[in-house]
């Protein structure tokens, strides 16, 4: 588990806009993305959410995995899994979401990834 005192802040400046009813994450305005490299919105919309738990969590809405789990109507192995993305590595998620870095690794492997250390992250996402 990680202490107040080694959590880095990452502030990423997204939009959320609402597109048939369903938040959708935008990035910054004066981005431009590249016409041969787009990221998988599943990828971006995966790290949002897992965001948003990690968030309610720690806000003591839910004490547990499985009562947040029951509370989207997901899976608790799914939720699980999935949350481990809100602990990506800072460097990770500002090239995932800002610079929209395409990584050569599925959602599933990124949440694997996810458990190493910080520095490990990157040669396992990009490279």
């Amino acid at each position: 588990m990680i202490k107040t005192d080694d959590t880095i802040q990452l502030f990423v400046p997204l939009k959320v806009r609402k597109q048939n009813g369903r938040p959708k994450i935008m990035p910054p305005a004066n981005y431009l993305p590249s016409e041969d490299r787009t990221q998988d919105p599943h990828i971006l919309r995966a790290i949002g959410r897992a965001w948003g738990w990690r968030r309610r969590m720690e806000a003591g809405e839910f004490n547990t995995v499985t009562d947040l789990a029951k509370s989207v109507g997901l899976a608790e192995r799914h939720v699980s899994r999935q949350l481990r993305l809100a602990y990506l590595a800072p460097g990770v998620l500002k090239r995932l979401v800002y610079r929209r870095d395409v990584p050569v690794v599925t959602l599933l492997k990124l949440t694997d990834v996810a458990a190493l250390p910080w520095d490990e992250q990157p040669e396992r996402v990009f490279d």
